[in-house]
């Protein structure tokens, strides 16, 4: 079987309208979450295909989407679209510079 994103098109489709309906904000308009699905799983599919015979799964993330493509008993593998979500509200901890005054 051939792999191209188009053979997870339910996958996509799933995953397009939980973005629309339940992520509010991430950086990304609908389409350019679109684009980068689509991108994603071109990533997660090209390296399922060239991984070493051990290996069972194919894997592509950003920032905010991890895609993993995994063996099965069928010939079509399983697509997980995954969201990487993150609180707005969460501070990274600021390292602490330290100051070197020269006292006059």
């Amino acid at each position: 079987m051939e792999l191209k994103p188009e053979t997870f098109k339910k996958e996509i489709s799933e995953a397009l309208a939980n973005y629309e309906k339940y992520i509010v904000c991430i950086e990304k308009t609908p389409d350019q979450f679109a684009a980068s699905l689509k991108s994603l799983l071109s990533k997660a599919i090209k390296t399922y295909v060239n991984r070493d015979p051990e290996l069972r799964h194919g894997i592509a993330l950003d920032k905010y989407v991890t895609i993993i493509i995994s063996q099965t008993g069928s010939e079509r593998p399983f697509c997980g679209i995954y969201f990487n979500l993150a609180s707005p509200y969460f501070k990274k901890k600021r390292t602490k510079k330290s100051s070197t005054k020269k006292k006059s």
